[in-house]
């Protein structure tokens, strides 16, 4: 499992592209029957990805539970968010109860789950599981949510190449968790500006994937103090881990869409400090 430090805003300003990049830019989560698993000290998130194709492959699959989190299973003090993000559907096994999920489809898994496998249903179009843990203090309720089940806000404009729909999956408007946010946003035609104006939010920490990128496009993730930003030029499904004293807004030379992931010290979603573009450097 890779393992990534927190970084202060004061030694982020000498960094140079590729120490950015293998910071905080996470790629590779999907591997032929593997579980690939980022653990940050932000904020103790986990990003791991699972594309199951010959076999049913289980969540610790080539991780040493004890030596990385202390404890007898991976969620044993942990909640989990999964989201299908491959074309094909797939299933989910959790302490013996199975899930069906088609393309954006999440299911949230409670803390003190023991055996979790992930299958898909046709091999020749896997799945691909992309999933966000943070640590938990209480059980709630294993739960299937569906991409018509989450619910919705449509911000932005055309005018702005920003129109948008926010799909809140984890979210205390759907279900209960315990510090656990997790949602998919997909930009419209001709939309390319995600999360502007930008904002940090210094009580939570958050991972944006990318995905949905057409063939030959990027995205160039912006990141960074509001006064002093950088920038990841991303590719189709990579992930990256964002700060709270960090911005998260990107611009692709496409459409696409994105998964966020938060957690800290409260769900409120409207929690941020908004940043006037115009005050961006």
């Amino acid at each position: 499992m890779d393992i990534r430090y927190s970084v202060n805003q004061r030694d982020f300003r000498r960094y140079t592209t590729e120490e950015t990049r293998k910071e905080f830019l996470i790629t590779g989560l999907y591997k032929p029957d593997e579980v690939v698993a980022v653990y940050s000290h932000v904020d103790r998130m986990v990003t791991l990805g699972c594309m199951p194709v010959s076999k049913a492959v289980p969540i610790e699959q080539g991780m040493d539970v004890w030596a990385s989190f202390g404890t007898k299973c991976f969620l044993e003090r942990r909640e989990l968010g999964v989201f299908n993000i491959g074309a094909g559907a797939g299933a989910i096994t959790a302490d013996g109860k199975r899930f069906e999920l088609g393309s954006k489809d999440c299911l949230y898994i409670t803390r003190g789950t023991e055996k979790i496998l992930f299958e898909s249903a046709d091999k020749g179009n896997p799945a691909k599981f992309y999933m966000v843990s943070a640590p938990a203090h209480k059980v709630c309720e294993t739960k299937l949510i569906t991409l018509a089940e989450a619910a919705k806000q449509t911000p932005g404009a055309a005018e702005t190449a920003n129109k948008r729909v926010i799909n809140q999956f984890i979210h205390p408007a759907v279900l209960e968790t315990c510090q656990l946010l997790m949602g998919l946003t997909c930009l419209e035609p001709c939309s390319v500006w995600n999360t502007m104006p930008s904002h940090t939010h210094e009580r939570r920490m958050e991972i944006y994937t990318y995905f949905d990128i057409p063939e030959s496009n990027v995205v160039l993730h912006m990141m960074g103090e509001p006064g002093e930003t950088r920038h990841i030029v991303m590719q189709n499904e990579e992930a990256v881990i964002s700060p709270s004293w960090s911005i998260h807004s990107g611009c692709g030379t496409s459409n696409y869409s994105f998964i966020w992931a938060m957690g800290g010290e409260n769900q409120e979603f409207t929690d941020m400090d908004t940043i006037a573009t115009t005050n961006l450097k």
